[in-house]
């Protein structure tokens, strides 16, 4: 049985990291999309087993969370029209990527892969308390299901606001909140539309207003559309099957905390959060499935 080159395997690593699809990276490698795929598969399982190991105990006083869109296999309007009697229905559709970033350190403490209702709010809160050591504040768009989440888990030990956002609309109703759908204008389709105001609404405990602010972690929505080929919109790289789009992810977050030397920083996330002491390399993560 052949098998793949160390060489080869970090060249792939280092092409689907760098924002390239899966064909693009076949043929640039000049391997089986299939061996690129597997690969893909393997290293994302190490990964996800990776950051569930390594980020915990953490001491972050401050958490931006947010929720990034994409879709599996079809939009979430086209569903009911899948025939193809392999694929799993329930497993494809709009898909939410949650995330929480800890502003100082500019690492992922968390993220979770699913709707974006109150169960899945409640399960990536879960999973973030489960990382942290002491009380933070918790920044969140305008969501309503992040009330209870965050009730639910962190009860009274928590500082939390929200940032409710107004946008403009070509409505006669006038703006709407951050969580209501605005008009789709022609134009709207390839432009955010207009942010008219912000406000600041303070949930639990005693936030610190000037702390109160999802800037970063919206930030962060830009670096993982720009590394994972799957979440660029308006093309047809999308994700085929939930399976690859969840590895995919977990590949992106090791990379993001502990390969990639953040510029502001001048070290990894993973660094300046006093998990390690250097910087890993596309070599050590796929030795993680070796």
């Amino acid at each position: 049985m052949n098998k793949l080159p160390i060489a080869k395997k970090v060249q792939i690593i280092n092409c689907l990291v760098e924002g390239m699809s899966l064909r693009a990276t076949s043929r640039l490698v000049d391997c089986s999309i299939n061996t690129v795929t597997k690969l893909l598969v393997d290293v994302g399982k190490a990964c996800q087993a990776f950051h569930d190991e390594t980020v915990h105990s953490l001491d972050s006083e401050r958490i931006q969370c947010d929720e990034i869109w994409s879709f599996v296999y079809a939009k979430q309007s086209h569903v009911e029209k899948i025939t193809n009697t392999s694929i799993i229905k329930d497993q494809t559709g709009d898909i939410w990527t949650w995330t929480a970033l800890d502003p100082d350190t500019k690492l992922i403490v968390s993220y979770y892969i699913g709707a974006r209702d109150a169960v899945s709010a409640h399960d990536f809160m879960r999973d973030l308390k489960s990382r942290l050591n002491n009380r933070v504040q918790i920044s969140t768009d305008g969501l309503k299901t992040y009330k209870d989440a965050i009730k639910n888990n962190f009860g009274s030990k928590v500082d939390f606001a929200q940032i409710i956002k107004n946008y403009e609309s070509d409505n006669p109703k006038g703006a709407k909140r951050y969580q209501q759908a605005f008009d789709r204008s022609a134009e709207a389709r390839y432009s955010p539309p207009k942010v008219t105001g912000v406000e600041k609404v303070y949930i639990t405990g005693n936030p610190n207003p000037e702390h109160v602010s999802t800037s970063m972690i919206e930030r962060q929505n830009l670096t993982m559309r720009m590394h994972m080929r799957r979440f660029t919109r308006l093309t047809n790289a999308f994700s085929k099957k939930m399976e690859n789009h969840c590895h995919a992810i977990a590949l992106h977050f090791v990379y993001y905390n502990f390969v990639k030397i953040h510029k502001t920083l001048r070290v990894t996330p993973a660094m300046e959060a006093k998990i390690v002491k250097e910087p890993m390399s596309i070599e050590d993560i796929v030795g993680l499935a070796d």
